[in-house]
């Protein structure tokens, strides 16, 4: 299914850098902006109650910086980064965003960071999160759609899955597939008596942890952040033994 047009939200403390990327969007035939935001604050409310497809996320902000204000969100849209600076670039891949945009931003540059924008968006509602299938309820294992095979994954032989972009990388021990597949598609298809979401971007095996260390599950020597999110649940899930 072809995606002809994506929602956008402008958050920038900057009214003037507001405007800038609002004529951006509004020359832009496959966009449409729904509203923009000066702080921070309020477009984390609003994106909780009017989900869009295409944030456009200044990072230099008070209060609450945008990556940070990424970090809450617990379903993210599809996000271009843009800020004054170059020094974001690394926690910009580490949320796997879209594109990362310095100002002053060029509408060239704008126009290639949409396009990059809308075939992820297209890449989506074309490849539905199906390639994880479990066939049936007391199943131990599943199997994935990787490079146009079907592999099987013991689910004991699973320690965590990371979100990357628009993919999962299922971690086994010394081996991972990368699997284009959603966290939302893992989560329903692995089962929950095994697996917990600890973070936005990581699902554990709850059999692999080994300890909880300053809001980190450690899992086989790696420590994994547990999102404030899900820190109650695997609380609880830890209290139950």
């Amino acid at each position: 299914m072809a995606v002809s047009n994506l929602r956008c939200l402008v958050v920038d403390d900057d009214p003037l850098s507001v405007q800038v990327v609002l004529n951006c969007i509004n020359n832009t035939p496959f966009l449409t902006a729904t509203g923009s935001f000066t702080n921070p604050i309020e477009a984390a409310e609003a994106l909780r109650t009017a989900p869009v497809d295409l944030l456009f996320l200044d990072v230099e902000m008070p209060l609450l910086s945008g990556i940070e204000l990424l970090g809450m969100l617990q379903h993210p849209p599809l996000v271009v980064l843009i800020t004054s600076s170059k020094d974001y670039a690394v926690q910009a891949f580490e949320h796997a965003v879209v594109d990362y945009l310095v100002k002053p931003v060029s509408y060239a540059r704008f126009l290639q960071a949409s396009q990059k924008a809308l075939e992820m968006a297209e890449r989506r509602a074309t490849n539905t999160p199906d390639a994880i299938e479990v066939p049936d309820a007391d199943a131990d294992f599943t199997f994935v759609k990787v490079d146009n095979k079907l592999v099987r994954v013991g689910f004991d032989e699973v320690r965590y899955v990371e979100a990357l972009g628009d993919y999962v990388h299922i971690v086994m021990g010394q081996s991972k597939l990368i699997v284009y597949s959603t966290m939302k598609a893992v989560e329903e298809k692995f089962p929950s008596n095994r697996f917990v979401r600890v973070h936005r971007s990581f699902i554990v095996n709850f059999n692999r942890i080994q300890a909880l260390e300053d809001n980190s599950v450690i899992v086989e020597a790696k420590h994994i952040p547990v999102g404030q999110t899900y820190l109650r649940e695997v609380m609880q899930r830890l209290n139950k033994f």
